[in-house]
C-alpha cells in the first residue's frame, strides 16, 4: 500500500489505466447522406462526445447510419475535399475558438473535501486496505504491546488513517506544484495501493516535469523526519512510540518506492524529464522511463518475495509461514502488475500525444450549404448534392448562421414527406460552444469539442465566413486512424 503518484489526464483516461472496447465510427452509409452518421432519434440521446486524448478505445459516439436507407444520391467529390466557404457569418470566433468549459466533475468514491479547490475522493477499495492494515498492524502490536488486548485494533485503525493522511499530503504536494504551473488538477483519489493526483495536462518543460514529480517523494521524506523528531522524546514500547515509528518508516518507504526510476512512479517521471532534457524529445524520455518501469516490475515480482523470505527486510526467516509466503507473492504480483500496466499505458499515451496534431478542424470539416429557415428538406438536399456538400446550415436573410440541421433527424423523415418538412424543424440551435475556429488542431480542438458535446459543430474562419460543419464522428474516426498508425 505504498504506491503514490501522478496521472496525466485529459477527459476520462489516465496514464496508468486504459479504456476498453472499440469505438464505433458509424459511417457505413456515409456516402448516401449529406452527413455521415444519420440515425433516427432525439438529439438528446444521440449526442456524440469527441474522443479524449486519454480515451482512444472508449468513446460514446453512437453507431449511426445503419437503421434506414436514404435514396438521396451521393454527392460528387470536390477537389477541396468536400469543404468550402459557402456563406458569411457575423459571430465568428477567433483563432483560439471559444473558451472550453470544464466538464462535469467526475466521481471516484467518497468525497472528503476540496483542498485548493481540488476534490479529494476515497475509493471504495481504500476501506478494504484500511481493514487489511488494521489486521496486520494489530498482529504486530500484539507482539510489542500484548497488554492492549483488543484495543490494539483501534490503535491499528488510527495508524491506517494517519498513514493515508500522509499519502494525501504527498498527493497535495503534486497538486500544489501543478496549480503553480497552471496545470488543472481534476481530482485526488486515495485508493487500494496509495493515492494518485489526476492532472489534465502535460508539463510544458522537462524542468517542470521533474519538479512536479519530485515534490511528492520530497514531502514524504519530510514527513518521515517530522515523525522522527517526536519519536526521540517517547519510549519505543508505548502506543505513541509504535505509532510514530510506524508512520516514520511507512513514509520513508513511500518516498523510496516512488523514487524508483520507472514509470508510472514519480521516479520514472523524473527519469523521463532528464532524458527529455538531454534529447529534447519527450517521447524519448517516455520510452526510456517506461522500459525501466517494465524491468522494475519484473524485479518486484521476483525480488520482493525473495527479500522477505531471506529476512533482508527485517523479518525472521524462521518465523515466516506458508501463508506469509503466499501473501508476499500476491503483494509482489499486484505491485508488479500495477507498474507494468502503468509503464505500458505511458507508452500508449505518449504515442497518442505525438499523433494529436494530425487532428485538424480544417482537414476534417465537411462542406456546408446555407439554407433559409423555411426551405423544404427536399430542396435543401438537392442543393447539397448539386454543390457536393455534406452538411446543411440554417441561416437568416442576412446569411447569419442560426442552427445546424441534425443528421439524425434527416433520416427520420421519409422521402415522400421531405417536400413538406422545413429544415428549421430538423435543426439544432447554435450555441457559442458549437462554433469552432477552422485553425484549431490537436488537443486544443478536442478540448473545445469536449467542453460542448454535440454531433455537429459550425466551423468558421477568423474573418467570420462559414467554412463548413465538423462532425464529432469524423473527429473520432480520424482519432482512431491516427492511433492505429505506427510511430
Amino acid at each position: 500500500m505504498i504506491a503514490s503518484g501522478i496521472r496525466v489526464e485529459r477527459g476520462d483516461i489516465v496514464d496508468e489505466s486504459g479504456g476498453s472496447g472499440q469505438p464505433r465510427s458509424g459511417t457505413d452509409e456515409a456516402d448516401e447522406h449529406p452527413t455521415d452518421q444519420p440515425r433516427p432519434g432525439d438529439p438528446a440521446t444521440t449526442t456524440a462526445r469527441p474522443p479524449s486524448p486519454q480515451e482512444p478505445h472508449d468513446t460514446d459516439t453512437p453507431a449511426d447510419g445503419q437503421d434506414q436507407e436514404d435514396p438521396t444520391p451521393a454527392p460528387t467529390p470536390q477537389p477541396d475535399g468536400g469543404r468550402g466557404k459557402s456563406a458569411k457569418g457575423k459571430s465568428a470566433k477567433g483563432k483560439k475558438g471559444p473558451a472550453p468549459r470544464r466538464a462535469k466533475e467526475p466521481g471516484g468514491g467518497l468525497l472528503m473535501g476540496r483542498p485548493f479547490g481540488v476534490p479529494v475522493y476515497v475509493a471504495p477499495s481504500w476501506f478494504l486496505v484500511a481493514a487489511l492494515i488494521t489486521w496486520v498492524f494489530g498482529g504486530q502490536l500484539d507482539r510489542v504491546l500484548p497488554e492492549l488486548g483488543m484495543a490494539r485494533y483501534l490503535v491499528s485503525l488510527f495508524f491506517a488513517v494517519a498513514f493515508y493522511a500522509s499519502v494525501l499530503v504527498h498527493e497535495l504536494a503534486h497538486t500544489v506544484a501543478a496549480l503553480r504551473f497552471k496545470l488543472p488538477v481534476r481530482r485526488i483519489q486515495l485508493q487500494f495501493f496509495g493515492g494518485v493526483s489526476e492532472i489534465e495536462k502535460e508539463s510544458e518543460t522537462p524542468g517542470r516535469e521533474f519538479v512536479l514529480a519530485f515534490v511528492g517523494p520530497l514531502l514524504s521524506l519530510i514527513l518521515g523526519g517530522l515523525f522522527y523528531l517526536p519519536l526521540q522524546a517517547v519510549e519505543p514500547d508505548t502506543v505513541p512510540g509504535v505509532l510514530l515509528g510506524g508512520l516514520m518508516i511507512s513514509n520513508l518507504i513511500v518516498a523510496a518506492f516512488n523514487l524508483l526510476p520507472g514509470l508510472p512512479l514519480d521516479g520514472g517521471r523524473m527519469l523521463r524529464a532528464v532524458v527529455w532534457k538531454i534529447t529534447g524529445k519527450p517521447m524519448s524520455g517516455t520510452v526510456a522511463a517506461a522500459w525501466v518501469g517494465r524491468v522494475l516490475a519484473i524485479s518486484v515480482l521476483i525480488g520482493l518475495p525473495l527479500l522477505t523470505h531471506s529476512g533482508a527486510l527485517g523479518a525472521d526467516a524462521e518465523d515466516i509461514s506458508g501463508m506469509d509466503t503466499v501473501m508476499d507473492a500476491l503483494l509482489a504480483a499486484i505491485l508488479a502488475a500495477i507498474i507494468w500496466t502503468g509503464a505500458g499505458n505511458s507508452l500508449r499515451m505518449a504515442r497518442l500525444r505525438e499523433h494529436l496534431p494530425d487532428l485538424r478542424a480544417r482537414a476534417l470539416t465537411r462542406r456546408a450549404v446555407p439554407v433559409e429557415t423555411a426551405t423544404p428538406l427536399s430542396e435543401a438536399l438537392r442543393r447539397a448534392n448539386e454543390a457536393g456538400a455534406r452538411a446543411l446550415v440554417v441561416v437568416d436573410a442576412d446569411g447569419e448562421p442560426l442552427s445546424l440541421v441534425r443528421e439524425t433527424a434527416i433520416v427520420g423523415v421519409p422521402e415522400h414527406r421531405r417536400p413538406w418538412v422545413a429544415v428549421s424543424g430538423l435543426a439544432q440551435d447554435l450555441t457559442d460552444g458549437m462554433r469552432v475556429s477552422a485553425e484549431l488542431a490537436g488537443e486544443e480542438l478536442l478540448e473545445v469539442l469536449r467542453a460542448t458535446p454535440a454531433t455537429e459543430y459550425l466551423v468558421v474562419e477568423d474573418s467570420g465566413e462559414i467554412y463548413g460543419v465538423l462532425s464529432a464522428a469524423d473527429v473520432e474516426k480520424a482519432f482512431v486512424k491516427a492511433m492505429a498508425r505506427p510511430n
